[in-house]
């Protein structure tokens, strides 16, 4: 089993790197994707072969309320989907940990259900929070999953400021799914993931 990395430098290193994302202008992005309840742009990552996508939607809840949903915790397995079982191997801090979870196979099986083992970090931003991930290459791949690997990502949630019952979300996300898959599964994935995430959660809040 590999050793962990310190938490503290990789949080900081993950937070930062965050936040170069959340700083992109607008014109590099290309949409993927648009429902009622959010946009999802896309542009080529500078992590891997396949694509950073970016997800932005408002959502009537407070912030901590939302984060909460969204971060490795007792919510995130009742609404998610796509999100098959969760465990917390390690805890660090309150905010910070590493978890190994399950995802459901996509598209008619064309993509196998996957592992993923995380190191999640959340933290204060501006007048809300980040909730941000990597993954790590740790522990043994479980029988029946292939195991995927998350560049960094995360979840910006901020008030807003005419209405601060409603919380702007916007995500960052780059998955390398790995295995034998035809990209163009993969992008279409990815996107219409993104989408059904706010529908979900927006419901997930409601009930």
């Amino acid at each position: 089993m590999d050793s962990l990395p310190n938490p503290s430098l990789l949080a900081t290193r993950l937070r930062n790197t965050l936040v170069r994302y959340h700083g992109i202008a607008d014109g590099e992005w290309k949409v993927a994707k648009k429902t009622k309840d959010a946009t999802v742009w896309r542009k080529p990552s500078e992590e891997f072969s396949g694509y950073l996508y970016k997800a932005q939607g408002v959502v009537e809840d407070v912030t901590n309320r939302i984060v909460d949903h969204i971060r490795p915790g007792p919510y995130r397995l009742d609404w998610d989907s796509l999100m098959t079982s969760m465990d917390i191997l390690e805890t660090f801090e309150e905010n910070c940990c590493v978890m190994r979870y399950t995802t459901a196979g996509q598209l008619w099986n064309i993509i196998a259900p996957r592992e993923f083992v995380d190191f999640s970090y959340t933290t204060s931003y501006e007048d809300g929070l980040l909730t941000c991930g990597i993954s790590l290459d740790y522990g043994d791949v479980r029988p029946n999953f292939v195991r995927g690997f998350n560049h960094p990502c995360g979840w910006f949630c901020v008030p807003l400021k005419d209405c601060p019952n409603h919380s702007l979300l916007t995500g960052y996300i780059q998955t390398e799914l790995r295995g034998m898959l035809p990209q163009s599964a993969v992008d279409t994935a990815m996107s219409s993931t993104l989408a059904n995430f706010y529908s979900d959660l927006k419901n997930a809040l409601k009930s």
